[in-house]
């Protein structure tokens, strides 16, 4: 199912509709600032669950999240003084950032080092529909398995996994480009992939 929402201005009665969907455990797509992205509840097992199997996705490998906020991330990450000023001068922004876990996150949802990925994104659709939710945001790419199609229409994915998930939020089209991944576990920033957003404040 299709619903079409405002890039610009969210309307928060579409926004509740796709957060009920979440909270009963659907897969839902969303538009995000680095391309469409296909989630679920962080606290919902149904859930995570049928992301994994959706994705054929081994539970050593696990997703990234979005938060929706500094204070929301501090409740699943642990976070640094020195992490805490670079994610304050940074967020939101097209970055996920490695962490280190806190006992809050699903235990499918970290690595065996218990890090995790977090993304505060600055799409006010995303922003919005997590706010709304009040916990994070399972996040993974409308991919499937190998695919390397590039889907960046919400009608090209309605076509390719529509009758797979829950709903799609349809904010026009949105090319994909892939988020630079920053670890934030040492002592020192390290830059992990170069994608989009400014990498210069991590070197």
């Amino acid at each position: 199912m299709l619903l079409e929402i405002n890039p610009i201005n969210p309307q928060q009665r579409l926004i509740d509709r796709a957060v009920k969907l979440l909270k009963n455990g659907a897969i839902i797509c969303y538009p995000t600032d680095t391309g469409y992205g296909i989630g679920c509840d962080l606290l919902n097992p149904k859930g995570i669950k049928g992301i994994m199997l959706l994705k054929k996705r081994p539970s050593h490998k696990p997703f990234s999240f979005l938060c929706s906020d500094l204070s929301d991330i501090s409740q699943y990450a642990h976070v640094s003084n020195t992490a805490y000023r670079l994610l304050k001068k940074n967020l939101p922004g097209p970055y996920t950032f490695v962490l280190p876990g806190t006992k809050l996150v699903p235990k499918v949802m970290a690595t065996k080092q218990k890090t995790v990925g977090i993304k505060v994104p600055s799409h006010p659709i995303s922003r919005l529909l997590v706010e709304s939710l009040g916990n994070p945001l399972v996040n993974t790419s409308v991919q499937l398995e190998d695919d390397e199609a590039t889907l960046a229409d919400p009608y090209e994915i309605e076509e390719y996994i529509g009758n797979r998930i829950g709903l799609i939020i349809d904010a026009g089209p949105i090319y994909p480009d892939p988020s630079s991944i920053i670890d934030l576990t040492g002592d020192y920033p390290e830059v992990l992939r170069e994608g989009k957003g400014d990498v210069t404040p991590f070197r």
